[in-house]
């Protein structure tokens, strides 16, 4: 033991929530007790895009992937007897966060809490949600207002609150290299700074109040030397960007303030018990160093690819951070790669690659303007394919994936139903009924009233936070708060970054690739259609689109026209694209659990329009047991994450085309 007084831990969370206010209140009260020491809100997508759960695009989505919040009443609920006064809670939201946080300022103030003292974080970071995760509701213009409002609005009234977390997590989920990540996190901080600056709505004394309530949200990965040299060098950037472009001569203000959610892309279908230690190792990249150490800490279970995690799943995570942080000496040190010359070498050259890529940015317009060009989001394309194909020629090793994959019975998975959590498929009637019930009970004039106030705010040019603290106050539902914005400042449909993204695997002679070609133009050629065509699909709320964006890619490597249209479509949508086009199968991507509702209804509707011989596929987090049912249901194909091969399911899907119009195989390997 040293002398040394121990550091204190970092703030330790999980992030929870699902089917109901009611429910995820015990959750979170059961984590408390069991040490954690923040909360961390998970949204259920109707929530996150603004929709209420009796909309058409919410069925199946309601308290899935997340709690549904959609008026006082349920944020009431949810922190019932959690004095949010004395609590440190992060919410990851972004489109409507400004919604959300204005519920949890009044709740607060309901409790008696001064809310001068409210701490914790909004998401809010809307330029990842185009680029990666897929919950934008409206055009970057006026969400980069709302994000000012927020930010304004908070220094002024809340001012232990950090009303942005700069988020590159989703960032390296969809492909991001490390200086990607940090380039464009920087980019998007630049352009919330600037926004913020030129709205005047903050004198320029108190800016350095700004800069230091800007928090970040990172992602960490398996290569845990090069994840912590990212994270020093995100220190030195942020100081040197706060300090030159803005000015900032307090060190305190410019100090890099971050939490982290380690990486769940990393996580394996196949063999999952070797997560834990991949998690593990995730999360010493962002606590051994002392000088770039992350503030707040949340870990992925070890079963979140197979599905949702049980509260013994999350308690297992929670106890990794708990040993680290009170059972090792790491805590007892001052920094212990100081004076090291190879993570100098590696942090200055993630530096300079990283400030490369900014000037590249700002040449352009800056975050804003990348984004809308669609350059931001072909670069992540790019990278993500670039990625998937070294795993699939093994140049990038995933135990027990594509290397050791044989294995032991694992008494973790036996019983794969049990091995996971399913929400109740009842549960969402009920949430859809309480909503009813509130609309009926509040009183109607003052929501109107408070509605046609918020419009009028928007078509003008002040802050919206007054406004939306009135709509909270006065009963409006998330997705009216969001229909009042949407009707003034429109909706937005990101870029997909597919047809830009440049070819990322060999397809000359003797290769997979080549194979699986040779079979698409066959196979178009003896059906006399011109070219193989294949409609990807998104149905529902889940805008997690890297999967189906990578199979588009390959399927047009492959030969196939592909039809995409992006994220956040109606089964009906779906289909009518797919007879328009005259498709030759149907691809579905879901990974927020609505598979079970959604699916069916896209099989319904083509057999309905006498499209029988157009097969359907699916690919996402789909447990065995709803794979079988699926199948059963005429759906041809399921594919989940451990079928990490995408040139082999393309294939595959020419071989179910083949099938469904009663086509001989084709002894093509591939």
């Amino acid at each position: 033991m040293t002398d040394r007084k121990k550091d204190r831990p970092w703030l330790m969370r999980t992030y929870a929530g699902h089917s109901t206010a009611e429910a995820s209140n015990e959750l979170y009260r059961n984590n408390l007790a069991k040490g954690q020491t923040g909360l961390s809100v998970a949204f259920d997508l109707p929530t996150q895009t603004g929709y209420d759960p009796d909309h058409i695009l919410a069925r199946g989505e309601v308290g899935r992937v997340g709690v549904p919040v959609s008026h006082l009443g349920d944020m009431r609920r949810l922190f019932q007897d959690i004095p949010l006064e004395q609590m440190n809670t992060s919410m990851t939201i972004n489109a409507t966060a400004m919604w959300l946080l204005a519920m949890y300022q009044v709740v607060a103030e309901e409790q008696g809490a001064d809310i001068t003292k409210l701490s914790g974080t909004t998401q809010n970071d809307i330029v990842k949600e185009y680029l990666s995760r897929g919950t934008h509701v409206f055009p970057p213009v006026p969400s980069l207002r709302l994000t000012t409002d927020m930010i304004t609005y908070t220094v002024a009234n809340l001012p232990k609150w950090n009303p942005i977390n700069i988020c590159s997590y989703h960032l390296q989920e969809a492909g991001a290299t490390p200086v990607q990540e940090v380039a464009y996190a920087m980019s998007t901080a630049v352009a919330v700074l600037d926004a913020v600056r030129d709205s005047g709505q903050v004198p320029p004394e108190q800016f350095g109040d700004v800069v230091a309530r800007i928090s970040f949200f990172v992602n960490a990965g398996v290569r845990f030397v090069e994840e912590m040299c990212k994270m020093r060098a995100f220190g030195r950037i942020w100081d040197r960007i706060t300090r030159e472009r803005y000015g900032i001569e307090n060190e305190k203000q410019r100090r890099f303030r971050y939490g982290v959610q380690v990486n769940s892309l990393g996580l394996t279908e196949a063999q999952p018990e070797n997560n834990v230690q991949r998690i593990v190792l995730e999360m010493l990249a962002v606590t051994l160093s002392k000088d770039a150490r992350a503030r707040a800490v949340q870990l992925p279970a070890w079963n979140e690819a197979l599905g949702l995690p049980r509260p013994w799943d999350q308690q297992w995570s929670l106890r990794i951070q708990q040993v680290l942080a009170l059972e090792s000496d790491l805590l007892e040190y001052e920094d212990i790669f100081e004076g090291s010359h190879v993570i100098e070498a590696k942090v200055q050259s993630l530096v300079e690659e990283s400030f490369a890529e900014i000037d590249r940015i700002e040449a352009m317009g800056g975050a804003m303007a990348a984004v809308e060009s669609g350059y931001l989001k072909s670069q992540l394309v790019s990278s993500h394919a670039e990625r998937r194909a070294r795993i699939e020629g093994g140049d990038e090793k995933i135990v027990g994936v594509n290397c050791y994959e044989s294995t032991e019975p694992n008494p973790l998975t036996a019983d794969l139903d049990t091995a996971i959590m399913t929400v109740d498929p009842a549960n969402e009637a009920r949430v859809v009924a309480a909503l009813h019930e509130w609309r009926d009970n509040r009183e109607e004039g003052r929501a109107q009233d408070s509605l046609a106030a918020l419009k009028a705010a928007a078509a003008g040019t002040g802050n919206l936070m007054a406004a939306t603290v009135e709509c909270a106050r006065a009963g409006v539902t998330t997705g009216e708060w969001s229909w009042a914005l949407r009707d003034v400042f429109g909706e937005f449909r990101a870029p997909t970054g597919v047809s830009s993204a440049p070819v990322a695997v060999s397809a000359e002679r003797g290769t997979p690739l080549a194979a699986v070609r040779e079979k698409v133009t066959r196979t178009a050629d003896e059906l006399g259609s011109g070219r193989l065509r294949l409609l990807v699909g998104k149905p529902g709320l889940d805008g997690h689109s890297n999967g189906a964006e990578q199979i588009a890619v390959r399927a047009r490597d492959a030969g196939f026209e592909v039809v995409y249209q992006g994220i956040r479509l109606t089964p009906e949508e779906i289909v009518a694209a797919a007879l328009d086009e005259d498709v030759h199968c149907v691809g579905l991507s879901i990974l927020s659990g609505s598979h079970a509702e959604l699916v069916p209804d896209v099989l319904e509707r083509l057999r309905a329009a006498g499209a029988w011989d157009v097969p359907v596929i699916v690919g996402g987090i789909i447990p065995n047991a709803d794979a079988e049912t699926l199948k059963k249901a005429g759906v041809a194909a399921v594919f989940t994450p451990k079928d990490f091969g995408i040139t082999e399911i393309i294939g595959r899907i020419v071989d179910e085309i083949r099938k469904a119009n009663k086509l001989d195989p084709l002894e093509v390997p591939a």
